[in-house]
C-alpha cells in the first residue's frame, strides 16, 4: 500500500469500523505505523482508539491510548464510549475515573456514556456522583446529558429523583419525552406513560417511532383497546405505519388485546417483516390460544430464512406445551441447541415447561439441571410439571428446596396447591394456603381458591368445599363451581350439585356440558325427572347447537 495522506488514512479507519472488519482495522493501523513516526498524530490516535473500541478490541484500544502522550477528552471518550457499546460497563467507569485523574474534564459526550454505564450496572451512588459532577461542570444544561441522567435514575430505581429532574428541565426534546414514556412502562406505570404522551401531544410535540412504540406498550399493559385504536389512527396520519418497528408494536398490542384479525392485517401490510415481526406474530397467536397457527407461522418464518431467536423459540415451545406436541417440542429443542440459544434462561424455562406438560418428566428434569442460569419461572415450570403429572411428593420436595434460595410468587403457590389437590394432600395444602399471606406476603387469588375447592372436592369433603366457597372474599368463578359440580356427581350429592349448577348456568349459560353433567348426576341417583328445568335447558342448548 503506498503512503497515504493522514485524512485518507482516517477515512480507511472509519471504513474498518463501518464494515466491522478487525482484519482491515489492523492492516490500516500497520500502514499508519509505517507512515508516521511515534508519537502518532493526535487525531489519528483518536481514530484508532475509537476504531478498536467500537470493534470490541478494547485491549488494543487501551494500548493505543497508553502510547498517546497528549491524550485529550476525545481520546478518553472514544474508549469510554466503546466500552459501553460492547457491554463493558465497569471498564467504562474505570476509564472515566482514570481520565479524571489526569485532570481532563469530561464533555457532553463523555457524561452520557458514563451515566449509561452506571444505570446498566445499577450503581445509583456512582450515578448521583456523575450527576453532581455534571452540575458542577455546567454540562447538565445539555439536553442529552440531562436525558442520560434521567434515564440512569429510572434504571437504578430512583423514580422520585427522575421525576424531579424531569420537572426541573428547562428544555425537553423528543429524546427525553421518549425516555420518560419508555421508563414509565418498564417501571410498571403505564398510566404515567399515557399521561406523558397526552401532555407531549398537547404542547405540540411531534412523536416519532420510539414514541409510538412506547405508547403502544402502555396501551398493551392496560388493555386499553380504544386508546390503542386512536393511536393507530395517529400512526396512519403521520405515515408511520410503514415503519417496521411501529408495525411490530401494533402486532403486539392487538395480540394482547385479543384482536386476531387486526394483528393479522398489520402483519400482511409489512413490506419486509424482520425477525421481530415474525416473533410477534408467533407470540400473538400463542397468547390467543391459536397454538397451531403459532407453529405454522414459525415454520413459515423458517422457510423465509428467518433465524430463530430466543423469544420466538420460547413462544413456539409454549404453543407445543399447550398442544402436548412432544415430538415437535423435541425438534425445537434440537433447533435451539443448533442456534446456541438453549442456555438462554427463557428458552430453557420454556423447555422445562414443555416437557412437563407433555408428560416427559425425565426430559423435564434434564432440561432443568442442564441450565446454567435459572430464575423463578424455571423453578415454577418444573414445579408445574410435577403437579401436572400428579407427583405431589416431588413437587412438595422441590417447593421446600426452592424456598431456601428464593421467594415463591403467585404462580408458585398455584402449582404447589394443584399438586396437593391431585395427590389428596389436604392437610398440607390447607397449611400452605393459610400461610400464604403471613409467610410469603401473597394475597390468595381466584386460582388459589379454585385449587383448594378442587382439593377438598377430590378428597370427598364436598360439604366442606361448599362452606369454603361461601366464605370466599371474592366471587367464585366457573372453575370453582365446576370443581364442586364434578365432585357432587362422583360422590352422589345431587342437591349440592344443583346449587353448583345454578351458579354455573348464571356464569356461563351457553356451556351445554354443565347441563349434561347435572342431568347425568340426577340420572345416576335415580332422579332424572327431578329437575325438568335443566332438561328443558339442555334441549334448548342442543337445538341451538344443531
Amino acid at each position: 500500500m503506498p503512503f497515504l495522506a493522514p485524512n485518507a488514512l482516517a477515512s480507511l479507519v472509519e471504513s474498518a469500523v463501518s464494515t466491522r472488519s478487525s482484519v482491515t482495522a489492523r492492516a490500516v493501523h500497520a500502514q499508519i505505523i509505517k507512515t508516521f513516526c511515534n508519537p502518532l498524530p493526535s487525531f489519528l490516535s483518536n481514530h484508532l482508539v475509537n476504531m478498536y473500541s467500537k470493534l470490541g478490541l478494547l485491549t488494543s484500544a487501551q494500548l493505543v491510548l497508553s502510547l498517546t502522550p497528549n491524550r485529550s477528552v476525545v481520546t478518553w471518550t472514544a474508549l469510554v464510549s466503546g466500552s459501553v457499546q460492547n457491554g463493558h460497563f465497569a471498564s467504562a467507569l474505570l476509564h472515566f475515573s482514570n481520565m479524571r485523574r489526569e485532570g481532563i474534564q469530561p464533555n457532553d459526550f463523555t457524561f452520557p456514556c458514563a451515566l449509561k454505564a452506571s444505570g446498566s450496572l445499577q450503581f445509583p451512588v456512582t450515578g448521583k456522583q456523575l450527576h453532581g459532577l455534571a452540575v458542577k461542570d455546567g454540562q447538565i444544561n445539555d439536553v442529552f446529558v440531562a436525558c442520560s441522567a434521567f434515564d440512569m435514575y429510572c434504571k437504578t430505581g430512583l423514580r422520585d429523583h427522575a421525576c424531579k429532574m424531569f420537572d426541573e428541565m428547562p428544555e425537553r426534546n423528543i429524546v427525553i419525552w421518549n425516555a420518560y414514556i419508555s421508563n414509565s412502562v418498564l417501571d410498571g406505570q403505564p398510566h404515567s406513560a399515557i399521561s406523558a404522551f397526552i401532555e407531549f401531544w398537547c404542547i405540540g410535540g411531534e412523536p416519532d417511532s420510539i414514541t409510538f412504540c412506547g405508547f403502544l406498550n402502555a396501551c398493551s399493559d392496560t388493555s386499553n383497546l380504544q386508546l390503542g385504536r386512536q393511536l393507530h389512527g395517529l400512526v396512519i396520519r403521520y405515515g408511520s405505519e410503514a415503519d417496521v418497528s411501529v408495525a411490530n408494536g401494533m402486532i403486539d398490542f392487538y395480540g394482547k388485546c385479543r384482536q386476531i384479525t387486526s394483528f393479522e392485517s398489520i402483519f400482511v401490510g409489512i413490506g419486509y417483516p424482520n425477525d421481530v415481526s415474525w416473533s410477534s406474530m408467533v407470540a400473538a397467536y400463542e397468547q390467543n390460544d391459536e397454538q397451531e397457527k403459532a407453529c405454522l407461522v414459525f415454520l413459515q418464518a423458517r422457510k423465509e430464512g428467518i433465524e430463530p431467536t430466543d423469544f420466538m423459540v420460547s413462544s413456539v415451545l409454549s404453543a407445543c406445551a399447550a398442544l402436548a406436541g412432544l415430538e415437535l417440542g423435541r425438534s425445537l429443542h434440537a433447533l435451539a441447541a443448533k442456534a446456541c440459544i438453549e442456555n438462554n434462561v427463557f428458552v430453557g424455562s420454556a423447555l422445562v415447561d414443555m416437557y412437563g406438560k407433555c408428560g416427559s418428566i425425565e426430559d423435564c428434569e434434564r432440561a432443568f439441571h442442564e441450565m446454567s442460569e435459572r430464575n423463578l419461572v424455571t423453578w415454577n415450570a418444573l414445579l408445574g410439571g410435577y403437579a401436572h403429572q400428579g407427583h405431589a411428593d416431588m413437587a412438595l420436595a422441590l417447593f421446600h428446596e426452592m424456598t431456601f434460595g428464593m421467594v415463591p410468587n403467585y404462580v408458585t403457590l398455584v402449582c404447589v396447591l394443584s399438586a396437593c389437590s391431585r395427590a389428596g394432600e389436604v392437610e398440607v395444602g390447607m397449611e400452605i394456603f393459610e400461610s400464604m399471606r403471613r409467610r410469603y406476603g401473597i394475597a390468595p387469588g381466584i386460582e388459589h381458591y379454585a385449587c383448594v375447592v378442587d382439593m377438598l372436592a377430590r378428597a370427598g369433603k364436598v360439604e366442606q368445599a361448599y362452606e369454603f366457597i361461601k366464605r370466599m372474599p371474592i366471587r367464585p368463578t366457573v372453575s370453582v363451581w365446576g370443581a364442586l359440580l364434578g365432585a357432587c356427581r362422583v360422590y352422589g350429592k345431587p342437591e349440592l350439585g344443583r346449587v353448583a349448577a345454578e351458579n354455573l348456568f348464571e356464569l356461563d349459560p351457553h356451556d351445554s356440558g354443565n347441563h349434561v353433567l347435572l342431568s347425568n348426576m340426577f340420572a345416576a341417583a335415580g332422579r332424572y325427572f327431578s329437575c325438568p328445568e335443566f332438561l328443558i335447558g339442555l334441549v334448548i342448548i342442543i337445538h341451538t347447537k344443531f
